[in-house]
């Protein structure tokens, strides 16, 4: 018997980017990362890229990119992120599928994804072919090949969609067991009900579709051990995890076999701790012990295609037990976190949503035909220009689908049109509906990007679908009183983050007040270019107005606006801004401003501020989130100076009585004990922050820590650390010589001391590629007696000795 095992892991991610900044802000929530994106990549998405097989004693034998050895796939717009925020975690998951192909007969292990994780058998079928098309251009973009799978979000499926990714070429995708109707022998068989024990999901199965003809063919995953990885903690022993795979062989049987799961990817790290690490160690205590070939499905497919034909159950997915109402209904699915919570807000929002899709369908189509030859098909085409955001592709775009060589407010009006479409499917991401409730910030996000496509369409068709809209979503009820219902939750959590071209430059005016910008800036995915600037200073105080060009990178829509902003020194800010009507009014409002400051009549500045701009005024409130926490840290910093002053000499002062109270077991009074916290927490991010970590002083520090009983951020402290230790390791990479080694050695001493956990492994991995490289041509000369390089590769061996790497078998 041909035994083969294959494991899937779904990397996704519910997109987070601001519909009208193209980019997430920070989330609190996720500290100390700045967003879950940030987290989760640091907890899982890296890890599997450098994972760690460890010897019995718990030292390093090898670090391997697992994706190399599995199937994945990851949705697009994750991968969008990664590709701009962490690269390095991008072309390791490319290379990944390059090596797959090298390991699985030319079969790559990446799937590609229906677009933003829209379930399905919920769409029109208009956006079915946009998603199944957008997924794979994206892939192709990435991977730089076809794929010949395609993984459906949620597994949620029906026959259309199958019939549309066969007719794009998609060869299979993978469902769960239970989503088998009944089977039958290829050819003359008779259909039979798989029964309760569920389908043999051993071996791949053909769907026929009846209105096409077409074949696609559908693995279905083995539910018992995708279960216990991702809810029995299976992934707590690798040789435990690589033992149940290799159990669920049927030895009585002679025919080649597959053992295949399928989990979230998240699972191999986020959440479960290590779990990548016990994935690694499975695939290579299989692979060691010749247990069964790993494979993926594209390799298994070509050596042993399906014998057996099977129908599915429509409008079935793997996370609902009631077929796809979780995305639609209170039909009783829910996360568990929230007893007593109902789910019934979630028909509504998808009904207003549909509403607002369907309204708007007809006026894009009308509309867009002024441009397009096709507005559908240009719409399928625009994928081209989401991935490579420039004024070339746009247009080569227009070029490929335009009726004629459109003129600048004909293209603005045109790309605004393909925006509407986008954010009209990215309001479809199953996210939205999956939680318990409707105010969680997956759903907001979907409603936000509904109100980007309300006000696409107040610009594009003059006219408001936001009435209506609400009223519908007044019907979608929360669980949180104070949240009251959707069209609340709109205007309290939405509609201030509305964005538009005054507000980026309210934006970019009030950061002039707090740093330099270049008479070219970009802010998000907007370019601002500074046409005139005057700037006065009067002790702390600070006037700044101009008159600039703001532009949108996305739908190229530019305004010129002209402004002006005051701060007397501390958080209280006031800015005006208004399109700019002609040098004599902007010289008048400049001359009016500069004059009351000069004159120190700040009061007669804001009066003059609210009389220019008519009322349209801003503050730090509308900043956007991350520049908003950089300017209150400036703002902050000279207070929060003189207060870490005041503690630090009352922790002087009273340190020796702190000393004395504790050896005397009294406890310490809060105001002491607040004041050493806040000094020694302080001091050791500074340090851990140092381009030159000062050990000694470190040390001493940590001392006070415990001979105060002060406590530690360890999560911050931790996360600061851990990123000198990244710079000292890209250095050490850079510059291995003698020195770097001592100082990477004396710094590798101090963490092990430390009293919470300090991730080590990018400096191992900088380590381990060393190993492979300069070290083995250290030794060839240490073995030619080059006593220098004998010295480096004793202190190399020390250093991986502490760093509990294995060198050689």
């Amino acid at each position: 018997m041909e035994k083969y095992i294959c494991l899937h892991g779904h990397f996704y991610q519910p997109p987070r980017e601001n519909p009208w900044l193209e980019d997430v802000e920070l989330q609190d929530s996720a500290y100390p990362y700045h967003d879950w994106n940030d987290r989760i990549t640091a907890e899982c998405y890296e890890p599997n890229t450098v994972s760690r097989i460890l010897s019995g004693d718990g030292w390093i034998r090898k670090i391997v990119n697992n994706y190399s050895k599995i199937s994945f796939n990851f949705g697009p717009t994750l991968l969008s992120w990664l590709e701009k925020k962490r690269p390095e975690v991008y072309q390791a998951i490319i290379e990944a599928d390059r090596q797959s192909r090298q390991n699985f007969s030319g079969h790559g292990s990446a799937l590609a994804q229906a677009y933003n994780h829209m379930i399905m058998p919920l769409a029109c079928r208009r956006d079915k072919y946009t998603q199944v098309i957008w997924g794979l251009k994206d892939f192709e973009y990435r991977f730089g090949r076809k794929p010949e799978g395609m993984w459906l979000p949620e597994t949620a499926v029906d026959l259309e969609t199958l019939d549309i990714m066969a007719e794009q070429g998609i060869r299979f995708t993978v469902l769960a067991p239970y989503q088998a109707r009944r089977v039958r022998s290829l050819g003359a068989g008779q259909w039979y009900d798989p029964g309760p024990g569920g389908i043999d999901t051993t071996m791949p199965y053909q769907v026929r579709i009846p209105a096409s003809g077409r074949i696609i063919n559908v693995f279905f995953y083995n539910g018992e051990i995708s279960r216990a990885v991702a809810f029995e903690k299976l992934l707590t022993n690798g040789e435990r995890f690589a033992r149940r795979l290799t159990g669920a062989f049927n030895e009585n049987s002679g025919a080649p076999q597959l053992v295949h799961i399928a989990t979230d990817g998240e699972t191999y790290g986020h959440h479960h701790r290590h779990g990548d690490m016990a994935l690694a160690f499975a695939l290579h205590y299989i692979e060691c012990n010749n247990l069964a070939r790993l494979t993926n499905y594209g390799e298994y497919l070509e050596k042993h295609p399906p014998t057996h034909e099977v129908e599915i159950v429509e409008n079935s997915a793997w996370s609902c037990a009631h077929g796809v109402e979780r995305w639609r209904n209170n039909c009783g699915c829910n996360s568990g976190m929230h007893p007593g919570w109902g789910q019934a807000w979630r028909a509504p929002l998808r009904n207003s949503l549909n509403w607002l899709r369907n309204s708007l369908a007809p006026r894009y189509q009308e509309t867009a035909r002024q441009f397009f030859r096709d507005p559908w098909e240009a719409r399928n085409g625009y994928i081209n220009v989401i991935l490579r955001r420039s004024p070339e592709s746009i247009k080569q775009f227009l070029e490929e689908h335009a009726t004629r060589r459109l003129n600048p407010e004909e293209t603005i009006r045109a790309l605004k049109l393909l925006e509407q479409q986008r954010h009209a499917m990215l309001m479809f991401t199953s996210c939205g509906w999956f939680f318990d409730e409707i105010s969680g910030i997956e759903t907001v996000q979907v409603i936000k990007y509904a109100a980007r496509v309300i006000q696409l369409a107040r610009e594009l068709f003059n006219s408001d679908p936001e009435p209506d809209f609400l009223e519908m979503m007044a019907k979608a009820k929360s669980n949180i009183p104070d949240h009251r219902d959707g069209a609340h939750i709109y205007e309290k959590f939405v509609q201030p983050a509305m964005v538009d071209l005054l507000k980026v430059g309210a934006h970019y005016a009030i950061c002039s007040l707090f740093e330099s910008y270049d008479d070219y800036s970009g802010i998000y995915c907007y370019n601002v270019h500074r046409e005139n600037y005057q700037n006065r200073l009067a002790g702390s105080a600070r006037l700044c107005a101009g008159h600039a060009r703001v532009t949108s990178e996305i739908t190229q829509k530019s305004v010129h606006i002209s402004y002006g902003v005051i701060n007397l020194g501390n958080h209280d800010v006031n800015c005006g801004v208004r399109p700019f009507q002609n040098e004599e009014a902007y010289n008048r409002m400049l001359q009016d401003l500069t004059g009351a400051f000069e004159r120190g009549d700040f009061t007669g500045v804001i009066r003059l501020l609210d009389q220019h701009f008519e009322g349209a005024t801003y503050s730090l409130k509308q900043l956007f989130r991350d520049k908003q926490r950089v300017v209150l840290d400036i703002i902050l910093e000279t207070t929060l100076d003189e207060v870490t002053a005041e503690y630090r000499k009352i922790f002087d002062r009273h340190a020796s009585l702190m000393h004395f109270l504790k050896d005397m077991d009294t406890p310490q009074p809060r105001a002491l004990s607040a004041a050493a916290e806040l000094m020694v927490n302080t001091s050791l991010r500074q340090a851990f922050a140092a381009d030159m970590l000062d050990i000694d002083y470190i040390k001493a520090l940590l001392g006070e820590a415990q001979m105060s009983n002060i406590p530690l951020d360890g999560a911050g402290l931790g996360y600061v650390l851990e990123q000198s230790l990244e710079e000292i390791g890209e250095h050490f990479h850079q510059q291995s010589d003698l020195s770097q080694i001592a100082y990477l050695d004396a710094v590798i001493d101090m963490v092990r001391s430390l009293p919470f956990e300090v991730n080590l492994w990018k400096v191992q991995n900088i380590y381990y590629g060393l190993l492979q490289t300069v070290c083995q041509e250290r030794k060839k000369k240490a073995a030619q007696g080059d006593g220098e390089a004998k010295a480096w590769v004793d202190r190399f061996n020390a250093l991986g000795d502490k760093l509990r790497i294995r060198r050689g078998k």
